[in-house]
C-alpha cells in the first residue's frame, strides 16, 4: 500500500471520528438539561403529602344477611357464603346478589319437622287414651247410679223387715252413694288431668311449630337478592380482604356486599403520624387513579381521624383520611387504586429544585454543585415529592448537576457563611423536637 493512500484513509477516519464526536457533543449539550442537569425554577411552589389510596362511595347501601341473634329458637356460630355473584355485576332490584350455607339450618329444621311428627303422634295418642279413661268412667258412673237406686229400693222395701235388715240396707246405699261421689270426682278429676296434658302438649308443639317456621323462613332469607339497582361492590372485613365466596361474614354486621352511588366517590387513604399534623380539612387534593392514567380530578380532604391505626404488616402508626372527588364520573370504580397529592400549604415567588440535586456530607450541611464548577452550600426550605424550596444559595436558572460530579473535589466551595444559619435553625428543630417528647 502507498503512502499516499496511507494518509488518505487515516484522513477519511478522522474526519468521520471528528464530525461523530461533534454530533455527539450536540447531542449531549441538548440533553444535558433533561438528564445530567437541572435548572433551578421560580414561581409557585406547591408543599403536597403525597399518599396512595381506594376509591370508595361516599354513600352506600348495605346488603346484609338475616339477622339471626333476635330469635330464641335460632341458634348458629358461622354464616358462610356458599355463593355470590362477581364483583362488578350490574343487578336489578330483587337479582340474585348472594347465598349462604343452608347446611346447618336445614339439618336443624329437619330434626324439628322429625320431632314435630313425633309430638303430632303424641297427641293423639293422649287423645286416644283420654277418650277410653273418660268412656270407661263414665260407664262406671252409670252403672253406679243403678246400683245406688237400687240400694234405694231395698230401703224402701226393708221397712217391713227386720231392724237388722232395715240397717243392713240402709249402709248398702250409703256406701253405694259415697261410690257413686268417688266416681263422678275421678271423672273431674280425670277430665282437668286430661285438659292439661292436651294443653302441655300442644304448647309443646306450638313451640315446635314457631321453630320450624322460623327455621323455614331463615332459610329463605339465606338466598339475599339486591334491595335497589345498581352495581355490586365486595365489602371488606376488618383485616381487609374482601368478602366473597367462602368468607364468613360478621354476625354483628352482616353486611354481604354493598351497593355505591356512583354519583359521588371518595378516596380513603392513611397519612403517617409524621405527616399527619399538615392536613387539614378544606384543604385541596389533586387525584390522579392507576386505571386510568389519561384522567385526573380535584377534590378536597373532608375528614381526619382523631386516633390513629396500625395497619397489617406495617408497623407504623397511620391516620386515615377522607377525601371528597369534586363532581362525578362514570368511569370511576369503587376499589381503584388512587394517587393523591394533598396540597398543604402554597408559596409565592420561591426558587426551587429537585431534591436529587441535593447532597449532604458527614457533616450535615447541604450543598449543591453547579455546572460551572461551584460546590454551593444552600438553605433549604419547604419541599414536596419532587422538588425542595431554595432560600438561599442560588438564584433561578442556575444549572445543577443532579448527582455528584466525579471530580467534585475540584470544585470551588461557596456560600460557607450560611452554615451557621443552617446549624442555628438545626439546634433549633432538635429544642422543638425535644420539647414536644
Amino acid at each position: 500500500m502507498s503512502v499516499k493512500k496511507t494518509i488518505k484513509i487515516t484522513g477519511i477516519i478522522f474526519a468521520v471520528t471528528s464530525i461523530a464526536l461533534f454530533i455527539f457533543n450536540r447531542i449531549l449539550t441538548k440533553e444535558d438539561l433533561s438528564g445530567l442537569f437541572a435548572e433551578a425554577q421560580s414561581g409557585r411552589f406547591e408543599i403536597t403529602v403525597l399518599t396512595t389510596g381506594e376509591l370508595e362511595a361516599e354513600n352506600s347501601i348495605d346488603i346484609k344477611g338475616p339477622e339471626i341473634g333476635k330469635s330464641r329458637n335460632v341458634r348458629s356460630t358461622n354464616l358462610k357464603i356458599a355463593d355470590m355473584v362477581p364483583e362488578g355485576t350490574e343487578v336489578k332490584e330483587g337479582d340474585f346478589v348472594a347465598s349462604l350455607d343452608k347446611t346447618e339450618f336445614e339439618n336443624t329444621l329437619r330434626d324439628v319437622e322429625e320431632n314435630l311428627t313425633k309430638q303430632y303422634a303424641n297427641l293423639e295418642m293422649v287423645l286416644i287414651d283420654t277418650s277410653l279413661t273418660m268412656n270407661n268412667l263414665r260407664d262406671q258412673i252409670t252403672n253406679q247410679i243403678h246400683i245406688v237406686n237400687e240400694a234405694e229400693i231395698k230401703v224402701r222395701n226393708s221397712q217391713y223387715e227386720t231392724p237388722t235388715t232395715q240397717r243392713q240396707a240402709e249402709i248398702s246405699y250409703d256406701k253405694a252413694k259415697r261410690d257413686l261421689d268417688q266416681l263422678r270426682r275421678s271423672y273431674v278429676l280425670s277430665e282437668a288431668q286430661t285438659k292439661i296434658r292436651v294443653r302441655n302438649q300442644k304448647i309443646r308443639i306450638d313451640r315446635l311449630e314457631e321453630r320450624a317456621k322460623e327455621y323455614r323462613d331463615l332459610i329463605r332469607a339465606l338466598t339475599i337478592t339486591a334491595p335497589s339497582p345498581g352495581m355490586i361492590t365486595y365489602k371488606k372485613d376488618r383485616l381487609g380482604r374482601k368478602i366473597k365466596a367462602g368468607s364468613n361474614i360478621d354476625s354483628h354486621d352482616r353486611t354481604v356486599a354493598t351497593l355505591p352511588d356512583l354519583s359521588s366517590m371518595l378516596s380513603r387513604v392513611y397519612v403517617s403520624e409524621i405527616e399527619v399534623s399538615k392536613v387539614k380539612t378544606g384543604q385541596s387534593v389533586h387525584i390522579t387513579i392507576d386505571a386510568l392514567p389519561d384522567k385526573s380530578f380535584s377534590g378536597k380532604v373532608i375528614t381526619i381521624a382523631n386516633i390513629g391505626e396500625v395497619l397489617t404488616n406495617s408497623d407504623s402508626k397511620v391516620f386515615e383520611v377522607l377525601i371528597l372527588l369534586d363532581g362525578s364520573d362514570l368511569s370511576l370504580r369503587p376499589s381503584m387504586t388512587t394517587t393523591n397529592k394533598i396540597i398543604v400549604n402554597t408559596l409565592d415567588n420561591v426558587t426551587y429544585i429537585p431534591k436529587e440535586c441535593v447532597h449532604t456530607g458527614a457533616d450535615g450541611i447541604p450543598v449543591v454543585y453547579t455546572k460551572n464548577k461551584v460546590k454551593q452550600v444552600v438553605v433549604l426550605g419547604e419541599m414536596n415529592d419532587k422538588d425542595v424550596v431554595i432560600e438561599k444559595g442560588i438564584d433561578p436558572g442556575t444549572v445543577l448537576y443532579v448527582e455528584i460530579p466525579a471530580k467534585a473535589n475540584n470544585f470551588r466551595i461557596s456560600g460557607e457563611e450560611l452554615i451557621d444559619i443552617i446549624q442555628e435553625r438545626a439546634n433549633t428543630d432538635r429544642t422543638m423536637y425535644s420539647a414536644n417528647f
